[in-house]
């Protein structure tokens, strides 16, 4: 992340609202929950409280990552769907443009990940204490120096699609963290995000459209 804190104004994009759900498009640059300090309260969680009183999180993204998340608007709902994220039950897909051509179409990466605690919040690459972590991912389209790909995390660890695709020499453009190269954002958007409804069960998919 950049030093200065400065995210997008405006009210959230609802997506999906009912009894259960409050599903949302977040803008890349917004922190999803509150950082340390009274300079980084503004985030996502804040603004939704505000204009719906009573939800809850139910889980994150990075900020400067865009798209879909879900929160919660009953207790019911949040351990619903905390068990599902828990359990790895719901399907998500992301759009990510990355930095050179794959010689491939497609893979799937398989590499345990772990804190870098020296330079955190960056996280690594650590074979013998790592957490098990795996992304599919597909090539969309290939640009002139760069490629557009669909990103499918089979685990959800902390900064793992910007990991893996840095692992195999793609790093994702606007990267702070894993890139050098420059972009006006992080080029990663969690596109669609399926999961089972808490009242009933049934599958439901959201849907954001991708911004780059």
């Amino acid at each position: 992340m950049s030093d200065t804190y400065d995210p997008p104004a405006g009210p959230p994009v609802v997506l999906h609202m009912d009894a259960e759900l409050l599903v949302v498009d977040k803008p890349s640059g917004l922190l999803s929950v509150p950082g340390k300090g009274a300079h980084l309260a503004d985030c996502l969680l804040a603004r939704l409280e505000t204009a719906y009183p009573g939800t809850l999180l139910v889980h994150r993204l990075d900020r400067d990552t865009s798209g879909v998340m879900v929160f919660a608007r009953t207790r019911t709902a949040q351990r619903h769907l905390g068990l599902q994220f828990e359990r790895r039950h719901m399907s998500k897909r992301y759009i990510a443009r990355v930095h050179g051509h794959p010689e491939a179409e497609g893979g799937v990466i398989d590499l345990p990940l772990i804190a870098d605690w020296p330079n955190r919040p960056k996280q690594m690459v650590d074979h013998a204490r790592g957490k098990p972590a795996r992304t599919r991912w597909s090539v969309l389209e290939r640009e002139a120096e760069a490629a557009r790909v669909a990103l499918l995390p089979e685990t959800g660890r902390s900064h793992q699609l910007r990991v893996h695709m840095a692992e195999i020499g793609h790093p994702i453009l606007g990267d702070p963290l894993y890139f050098d190269g420059v972009a006006p954002r992080l080029m990663l958007h969690a596109e669609r995000l399926g999961l089972r409804h808490p009242d009933g069960g049934a599958p439901v998919e959201f849907v954001a459209p991708c911004p780059f």
